[in-house]
């Protein structure tokens, strides 16, 4: 289990690199003036909107949920299972921040990716929360 919770941290921290580099991307491309950024009020301003924040809604709790929903039985399928979770969750970073600084400094997507950002910390790999996951459901136990 050791080994594909460490495969499963390679896809969490790829997931980081991924936002920083659309981040310092955006950053350069912003300061330098290399794009002409888009009208929030214009059609094309609000579609994006709608398409990054649609995106949000439904990914991040169907990847916070997932595995709760599906149980994974097998240490394969759980790893398909929590990459997925992973990806899901943290799409949202760099789509929200491309369109932030794509919008010219539009904060309303700075905060959908940050609640990205937020999702993607509650879907860290760790040893425990895999077992707990694996652990199989006792029909007898109480639930809250």
């Amino acid at each position: 289990m050791e080994t594909i919770v460490k495969r499963l941290n390679w896809i969490y921290y790829i997931q980081m690199v991924i936002s920083l580099i659309a981040l310092t991307a955006m950053y350069f491309a912003f300061s330098k003036g290399l794009y002409e950024p888009l009208d929030t009020m214009s059609s094309l301003g609000q579609t994006v909107q709608y398409i990054i924040i649609i995106d949000a809604l439904i990914t991040i709790p169907l990847g916070l949920y997932l595995i709760k929903w599906l149980k994974p039985q097998t240490p394969e399928k759980y790893f398909k299972l929590a990459g997925a979770r992973i990806l899901l969750v943290s799409n949202t970073m760099p789509l929200g921040i491309v369109a932030f600084y794509w919008m010219g400094g539009y904060k309303s997507m700075l905060w959908v990716a940050a609640i990205a950002a937020i999702g993607w910390y509650f879907s860290k790999p760790t040893l425990g929360k895999a077992e707990e996951e694996m652990k199989p459901e006792d029909p007898n136990e109480e639930k809250y």
